[in-house]
């Protein structure tokens, strides 16, 4: 009963509900993001290590409709088209070396056919409170290589717009473009290698690590361990110290009633024993007055004895027997 009341005071109450949530958080929310961000990574590596290790395709042979494929993202392939070079999109925002750059989008026609994919042509460094310097593709029918990516997500209050009468988006995706600039493409953009036609500062790919991601997973759900353990140990540690004080306040006070009790029986022998000592003492102190008067009285008897006339006159006649015996 005192461990429950213990347990059911507000301050605990408050810190069990915060510790429950937090621990709910750690292995419903917490933890999978971070373990989902380290699968998501561990996925995009295995694709990039088997797209390179396979040779450049053709597009229609590598996707041969205009709906991606997961599986074939990352790999290599060769298109015949022409750019679209007044349909250009920059992508504004981005980090490439650690560095602000804007990434150039065009779209690019595909040679025998209605398709339209859009190109990533590379990056520019930007400039401040202008449009940068673009170089223009090369006009008429090229043949470029580029990796298959995915379209990027977009957010709903990211969308396009016209800076500096240049079109501009905050994320690379076909769906924006193609809206923007009434022509349809393909939901997936190439990615352009280094050195073709067109292409502009390479991007590189992603280094082929899984990052802190597996380790951050793995720390939110120590935490949502260790939390709920936490609060038990100070739970625990506070209903000892209660029960330590409890128990010292009871042997506290068992030893006061007991030293109490101890006076109260004492009082009555100590008086008692005074009592019997003084009775004692008196009797004692009567019977030396009785043997002081006793002695007193014999020895004046005896006195009256040996000095009376009868006893001088004995002890006269003793004498002269003696002397008329024994001579003078």
């Amino acid at each position: 009963m005192h461990v429950l009341r213990t347990i059911l005071r507000p301050g605990w109450i408050a810190l069990g509900l915060v510790v429950a949530a937090f621990a709910v958080a750690c292995f419903t929310l917490l933890a999978p993001w971070q373990l989902g961000k380290n699968s998501d990574t561990e996925r995009r590596n295995d694709l990039i290590r088997t797209a390179t290790s396979i040779e450049t395709a053709p597009l229609a042979e590598v996707a041969p409709s205009s709906t991606f494929v997961p599986s074939s993202e990352w790999r290599s392939v060769a298109v015949t088209g022409r750019y679209l070079a007044d349909r250009q999109a920059l992508v504004r925002l981005r980090n490439i070396d650690q560095r602000p750059a804007v990434e150039v989008l065009t779209p690019f026609a595909v040679s025998g056919s209605d398709r339209v994919i859009l190109v990533n042509r590379g990056f520019v460094r930007p400039v401040e409170g202008a449009v940068p310097d673009i170089p223009a593709p090369p006009v008429g029918e090229q043949t470029v290589d580029g990796r298959i990516r995915a379209a990027e997500s977009v957010s709903t209050d990211r969308g396009t717009r016209v800076e500096n009468g240049a079109l501009t988006v905050a994320t690379i995706n076909p769906g924006l473009v193609s809206a923007a600039t009434s022509t349809p493409m393909d939901d997936f953009y190439l990615q352009l290698s280094p050195d073709q036609p067109g292409s502009l500062g390479e991007i590189p790919l992603p280094q082929l690590d899984t990052g802190p991601y597996l380790s951050y997973g793995l720390q939110w759900l120590a935490f949502g361990v260790m939390a709920p353990l936490g609060v038990g140990y100070f739970l625990y540690s506070e209903i000892r110290a209660r029960r330590r004080a409890a128990a010292a306040a009871t042997e506290t006070s068992a030893t006061a009633a007991a030293g109490t009790a101890v006076d109260q029986t004492s009082d009555p022998v100590a008086a008692a024993t005074t009592t019997v000592e003084s009775r004692s003492q008196r009797r004692q102190h009567r019977r030396k007055e009785l043997r002081a008067a006793a002695g007193t009285t014999v020895t004046q008897q005896v006195g009256d004895i040996g000095h009376g006339p009868r006893a001088g006159d004995e002890s006269g006649d003793v004498r002269d027997k003696l002397t008329r015996r024994y001579g003078g």
